[in-house]
């Protein structure tokens, strides 16, 4: 006669695996549910407990829910938690721990990150309008090149939607913006000086093509990366003394009462003595020293006046970005 398992009966290994699995698919159930609301009392603490299940987080949705102090920290694992294409619209954020957390392609819009600890979190393509950094740790983050939105304006520019592209280009504005301040509070200025590049970059695609403002915008962009590239400013002297020496190569210059430059009776050799002579003196124009050893001549002269004006303009220009650059 077979006997009833009493409630008290403790399961065996099979049972109880079974039982687990079964937990597991109603806890997944649950968070992957968006039209569930994350409101509960409990809501961190329940979180937490399946966090340590060791199972993926990916796409659950969190939006709203109360996170406070949370701790999603994966200890003892060279990986953080998986909470990738999660959903933590508007959701409290403050003083979580989220160290090496995956978040990417996730959405923090308009989330509460105050305090909150994201080092070495993975942020690519995440949805990061409207959330607050403030004081929140941001070293080692991967942000990816480029955010969402800007990633979307392209995409919206490429279709021939205009509309589209612009409202995009101003909300990865914003984003851009977000964040640098964030970063300059932490003092985290080399990611700063990243995102402060793209914030003027954004701001300049929201102009019509031709105008002379975004025509402007580019110049600056391409002398010196509005700030941020000082090594521009050295490529583009290098290019414009290299330039002007082979100008100066073909008009001829004028050097100890003969004339210097390119001369094709002469052979390979005679010719780059010549082109070095013609060189020497870009570089003395360049840098307005003057010596007065060598004269332009003919349409060298014009050349030699705009090269000066130049230098003395993109020398200037490093000396702001450097100095810029150095003290932050």
């Amino acid at each position: 006669m077979a006997h009833a398992i009493s409630d008290n009966t403790p399961l065996n290994d099979a049972e109880s695996t079974s039982t687990n699995a079964l937990d597991i698919e109603k806890e997944l159930g649950y968070w992957l549910d968006n039209s569930k609301p994350k409101t509960e009392p409990n809501v961190k603490e329940r979180l937490e407990c399946f966090a340590k299940t060791g199972h993926s987080m990916a796409g659950f949705q969190l939006q709203s829910a109360n996170l406070v102090d949370v701790d999603l920290v994966n200890r003892g694992s060279k990986t953080g938690h998986n909470l990738s294409d999660a959903d933590f619209y508007r959701a409290n954020l403050t003083h979580a721990h989220m160290f090496k957390i995956n978040l990417r392609g996730a959405s923090l819009m308009k989330a509460k990150l105050v305090s909150a600890n994201l080092h070495c979190a993975d942020l690519e393509n995440c949805n990061l309008l409207g959330a607050d950094f403030t004081n929140a740790k941001l070293e080692n983050i991967n942000w990816g090149d480029h955010i969402l939105q800007e990633n979307k304006a392209v995409q919206a520019e490429k279709a021939g939607d205009k509309d589209k592209a612009h409202m995009l280009y101003q909300e990865a504005e914003e984003v851009y913006r977000n964040v640098r301040k964030a970063c300059e509070n932490q003092g985290l200025f080399e990611s700063a000086g990243k995102f402060f590049y793209r914030e003027m970059t954004m701001r300049r695609r929201q102009l019509p093509v031709f105008s002379p403002h975004r025509v402007l915008s580019k110049t600056v962009d391409l002398f010196c990366g509005y700030g941020e590239k000082p090594l521009r400013v050295v490529g583009f002297s290098l290019t414009l003394i290299a330039l002007c020496a082979c100008l100066y190569f073909l008009f001829g210059i004028e050097e100890d009462g003969g004339v210097t430059g390119l001369n094709t009776s002469l052979g390979l050799w005679e010719n780059l003595r010549q082109f070095g002579g013609c060189l020497y003196f870009s570089v003395v124009t360049f840098t307005t020293l003057g010596y007065g050893d060598i004269t332009p001549l003919g349409m060298a002269r014009p050349i030699a006046a705009i090269e000066a004006f130049s230098g003395s303009f993109t020398m200037a220009l490093f000396v702001v970005v450097f100095v810029k650059k150095m003290t932050r």
